[in-house]
């Protein structure tokens, strides 16, 4: 059972807030196909957020939003719920994340309860972990964090010295006044680790961006972070996830 708030309404009966996971996983990845089922070090990929999810101890519910029947099938046997089918204009490659969260929070207000506060956790997040879903939500709720709290890390080289490659294959860096610049001396950036976002049930139903002025970064380090979104990405991903595995870094 979760962390869930239990107050009085006005008609003195007692109305009980949940917590819950939504874990957007749509059918039509293109660059990997199946992506979000395809076996990733012995599972299914979706299969470890879901765990890590339910292991927290923090939701009432953890809910795949989808449009596929096999996503939801395999996120049934790992113990998701899967109570809607995600409408299709928010299952094509133009839905960003934060509607998608949205219509799934409306809907479990609307056919499940009173929701406190939502996190959603990406299906593409192997080397999430049980305490920084724990650790962030701490954060939120003792902090009143009116945006979002969420997964991020440094940046491993400084953007202020990175260029680009024009159509005539030559080099143009973005800021030409910092090549001299050493790096020490450079402000530190930071980025999306793309593994979760605690906010509560008004923030999504705002739909206000991740990166808003009153969000927190819960910082992650960068050897337990891996975007995969090639097959190379992929990869990278298995090396990594087993080393981890093999030092006792993950579950």
């Amino acid at each position: 059972m979760s962390d869930a708030l239990t107050v009085k309404n006005s008609d003195q009966h007692m109305s009980v807030f949940m917590n819950i996971a939504i874990i957007p996983a749509r059918g039509g990845s293109k660059r990997i196909p199946r992506k979000n089922v395809r076996e990733f070090c012995g599972q299914p990929l979706i299969a470890y957020s879901i765990l890590a999810a339910k292991n927290c101890g923090l939701f009432d519910h953890v809910i795949v939003s989808t449009d596929d029947e096999q996503i939801r099938d395999i996120a049934n046997h790992y113990g998701a719920e899967t109570p809607f089918v995600r409408p299709p204009e928010l299952a094509n490659d133009h839905a960003t994340t934060v509607p998608v969260i949205n219509h799934a929070v409306k809907w479990v207000q609307e056919n499940m309860g009173k929701v406190d506060h939502a996190c959603c956790i990406y299906a593409t997040a192997p080397f999430i972990q049980v305490n920084a879903l724990r650790e962030a939500y701490k954060l939120q709720t003792s902090r009143n964090v009116g945006g979002y709290v969420f997964s991020a890390t440094t940046m491993p080289f400084p953007i202020q010295r990175t260029f680009k490659v024009k159509e005539d294959g030559f080099v143009e860096m973005f800021e030409p006044h910092n090549y001299n610049t050493r790096s020490q001396d450079l402000e530190e950036a930071y980025q999306d680790a793309g593994q979760f976002y605690w906010g509560s049930a008004e923030t999504y139903n705002s739909e206000k961006i991740f990166f808003s002025t009153d969000s927190m970064a819960y910082m992650l380090p960068r050897h337990m972070v891996q975007d995969i979104d090639t097959l190379e990405d992929w990869r990278r991903a298995e090396l990594m996830y087993e080393a981890l595995k093999k030092n006792g870094d993950i579950a």
